[in-house]
């Protein structure tokens, strides 16, 4: 199943990091979004866009999970040139990931 079926995102950006917070709709759901989204798969969902390291940090009270992508706008995003790879199109892009 995609993620977006089960969860919804949130994004920001500050400087050249983007943070991306998944939450599940329903906590029944969140062991299993807990279990399937390691901070190694999302970094590779993001290949080519994350350069620098993707940390993961877990609030089971809120169903949540919160990455934060170091080294991942281009600079930043006053300095980046891509078009519109900063948070909110990231935050969009993990919801397209598979789960089980």
């Amino acid at each position: 199943m995609l993620l977006r079926e089960i969860a919804h995102s949130r994004a920001g950006d500050k400087g050249n990091r983007s943070t991306i917070s998944v939450i599940a709709y329903d906590m029944k759901d969140f062991p299993a979004i807990e279990k399937s989204l390691t901070a190694e798969r999302v970094r590779a969902h993001y290949a080519g866009i994350v350069k620098g390291r993707v940390e993961r940090f877990v609030v089971p009270q809120l169903g949540a999970l919160n990455f934060v992508l170091h080294d991942a706008l281009g600079g930043g995003v006053t300095r980046s040139l891509a078009l519109d790879a900063h948070g909110k199109c990231l935050s969009s892009a993990i919801l397209a990931m598979s789960i089980d």
